[in-house]
């Protein structure tokens, strides 16, 4: 595995490649891998003959009070762990290299992020898109891989892809789990003994809505009222449940077609996020 920290020895490798005629994956991430990650570097692996991971901690979608400076880092154990799963290419650029002085342009994003995570999280969308925009100029990607976890990003990214006619297949990713339905999180070391204990409710809960409308409930505040009264016995606080149209994240009085119905829940010092996404259509033809 090649670990590369400039953007120019980046942009040469690719070159490479390129004309080569090899396909590229693309894993961005911003470290402190877990399963999550590195089911994406599998699968990248297996569709394409080069797969790039990027490690960045990227400032830009950071709010005031958010935990930049504490998110966990540990590059070693990041760059072993990234081989194993079968990376090519690690890129760990630093912020100087990806920022380089003020900026001429930022990408902002219009839609798809005054609900869930962005509704509380302004400007973090712009944050995300603009990195990626870089990063996609840097790595020409054949496909991109991002987990389900954050549907709310892959959506984003979705609009960004089709808005700006990228030449880059989205490759959306089921989220990994722990044995007891927790999602799989690079935060989830800031839980405390019994809020582990407690976190993998968000999933049930999640689930007997999912259930719900499965069985064929479609008032969308009945299904979400069923996921808050399961939280609710955590000691979390519920920063939202929501259900919402997706991948458009638009508000639905009656459920119908794809859906995603997601939660944040917030504990002392760890903020979850998860989700299921729900195919109402799908579900009725079989």
């Amino acid at each position: 595995m090649k670990q590369l920290t400039e953007t120019q020895q980046l942009k040469e490798l690719i070159a490479q490649y390129r004309s080569e005629g090899r396909t590229i994956g693309f894993v961005p991430t911003m470290g402190f891998l877990h399963e999550g990650h590195l089911t994406l570097v599998e699968k990248a692996s297996k569709e394409n003959d080069i797969v790039v991971m990027s490690i960045f901690v990227n400032p830009t979608q950071f709010g005031p009070g958010e935990d930049y400076e504490a998110y966990p880092r540990d590059l070693k154990r990041d760059a072993r762990l990234a081989e194993q799963a079968g990376a090519d290419v690690l890129f760990t650029p630093s912020p100087s290299d990806m920022y380089k002085g003020e900026q001429n342009v930022a990408v902002q994003v219009k839609r798809r992020t005054d609900v869930l995570c962005g509704a509380s999280r302004v400007g973090h969308f712009d944050g995300v898109a603009t990195v990626l925009t870089k990063f996609f100029n840097l790595v020409k990607p054949t496909r991109a891989y991002f987990g389900l976890k954050d549907a709310q990003q892959a959506a984003v990214v979705d609009g960004l892809i089709e808005d700006f006619f990228m030449d880059i297949e989205l490759v959306a990713v089921d989220t990994v789990r722990e044995e007891d339905g927790l999602a799989k999180s690079s935060r989830n070391v800031y839980l405390t003994e019994q809020e582990r204990k407690e976190a993998p409710m968000i999933y049930k809960a999640l689930q007997q809505g999912a259930e719900l409308i499965k069985d064929g409930e479609r008032n969308p505040e009945t299904v979400i009222k069923t996921v808050t009264d399961i939280i609710e016995n955590t000691s979390g606080v519920i920063d939202y449940a929501e259900l919402y149209a997706y991948p458009e994240l638009t508000p639905l009085k009656t459920l119908n077609g794809k859906v995603i119905l997601a939660c944040a829940v917030q504990f002392s010092k760890a903020r979850l996020i998860d989700n299921i996404i729900i195919d109402i259509d799908e579900w009725e033809r079989s």
